[in-house]
């Protein structure tokens, strides 16, 4: 349980206004200058040392990743923050956005200065338009302030330029590489790796890229230290986490909470429960979309972070708690998904671009029942061609939903199979 003074977002609701006055009194680009002149290498070494892992849904070391880009290149080094928020369950950056964006944007100047970036982006989905327009009002006050332009460099300490771009809307962009074409004006294509964002990335550039909520907690983990922030949570799940609560709870909600907590707990504590009673649970999706489902049994026990989600074959992602209650036609939960991710599929790589269609289809039948029990293991089957043999991971995310549902909803997928075949 997350003690009251270790919240980082102390405005995630929207008590106070978002505005430049009101996040300095909350704390927000105090002693800038002063973090900035104990140097790159210092504040590197403080990221990692705190644990923070991406909060996009990779969890990949962010000090590391930052540690990566050249010490020294001809070329100019870019920042990229993706906001382009598109995973269905997911709203954590949401808020940020609309109500601490100067937690992101003194963020972005320390990431910015750590890598050797003078110019930042933010990509933004294009859905997100009043989100655009709180972030573009407090990208002017830094600039007025001198935190951001001409005068930054004797205000902050480094010079750095800083720019909103808003996406149309595709949630392939938020795929880190597809995010760079589109915003070099070229369509949202996943790009093969190597090369890698920090040896080749934007125009070509040394580039790094991470999630709002990875980089808005970055001023207070260099404020008050690499050790606060490792002694929250678990060993290698440190910190605090936003988790979005939806679906059927009795009040679905984002709350700041410590790396671990118990799933059930979660949701008693903050989302009022389930609703008719925990006993009423069928299955959770603890991580957005793209995660394999949990039943029940298994979230009576389980922990909230990525290695506990990890070992029981699903995933903390972007830590969207998706609620299903006995009510819920779970089959036909998961067609609709599977609708989705056909939809947004970017079409570049065979077995996605066919195999999401393929997977829907498939699901369409298994709602009605008029499949036959051998299509389930030739759903699998398919799933598993999906499944990294994709230039990105939009395959993988799209064929974990469908694996999950049969690994743990089997006999009911085989119950509407025979209760179809005995209706005739």
């Amino acid at each position: 349980m997350l003690k009251p003074q270790d919240r980082i977002f102390t405005n995630l609701f929207g008590d106070s206004p978002s505005n430049l006055k009101a996040s300095q009194s909350r704390g927000d680009w105090h002693g800038v200058k002063e973090i900035i002149q104990k140097g790159a290498d210092w504040i590197i070494e403080e990221v990692k040392a705190s644990g923070l892992r991406g909060r996009g849904g990779g969890g990949f070391s962010t000090g590391m990743k930052w540690s990566f880009m050249p010490k020294k290149s001809e070329k100019p080094h870019y920042f990229l923050i993706n906001a382009d928020e598109s995973e269905p369950g997911t709203c954590k950056d949401r808020d940020i956005l609309r109500n601490e964006p100067h937690k992101l944007l003194e963020g972005i100047a320390y990431a910015s200065f750590a890598i050797g970036a003078n110019t930042a982006y933010i990509y933004v989905r294009g859905e997100y338009f009043r989100e655009a327009e709180v972030l573009q009002a407090a990208i002017n006050e830094a600039y007025s302030a001198g935190f951001f332009g001409k005068n930054s460099e004797k205000t902050i300490g480094w010079s750095l330029d800083v720019y909103l771009h808003r996406g149309a809307g595709a949630y392939i962009c938020g795929e880190e590489s597809a995010l760079m074409e589109s915003l070099e004006g070229k369509k949202g294509f996943p790009r093969l790796k190597p090369p890698f964002p920090a040896q080749s990335g934007l125009y070509g550039c040394p580039t790094t890229i991470n999630n709002v909520e990875s980089i808005a907690v970055v001023p207070t983990i260099l404020r008050r230290g690499a050790n606060w922030f490792a002694g929250i949570g678990r060993p290698n799940n440190t910190g605090t986490k936003i988790f979005c609560i939806s679906g059927h709870v009795n009040k679905p909600c984002n709350i700041e909470e410590e790396m671990g907590i118990p799933l059930r707990e979660l949701i008693e504590k903050h989302a009022g429960g389930v609703r008719g009673g925990w006993d009423n649970l069928k299955a959770i999706i603890p991580g957005g979309s793209s995660v394999p489902l949990l039943p029940k049994s298994i979230c009576d026990d389980v922990l909230m972070d990525f290695d506990s989600l990890r070992n029981v074959q699903s995933g903390l992602g972007t830590a969207a708690v998706i609620v299903m209650d006995q009510s819920t036609d779970i089959i036909k939960a998961i067609a609709r998904l599977s609708k989705f991710y056909m939809h947004e599929s970017c079409g570049q790589c065979s077995p996605c671009r066919e195999g999401t269609g393929w997977m829907w289809r498939m699901m369409e039948r298994l709602v009605k029942g008029q499949a036959e029990i051998s299509d389930i293991d030739l759903l699998q089957n398919v799933s598993k061609q999906i499944e990294g043999h994709t230039i990105c991971l939009f395959g993988d995310a799209a064929a974990w939903p469908v694996q999950g549902l049969i690994r743990h909803f089997r006999p009911e997928i085989e119950a509407r199979i025979k209760q179809a075949i005995a209706h005739g």
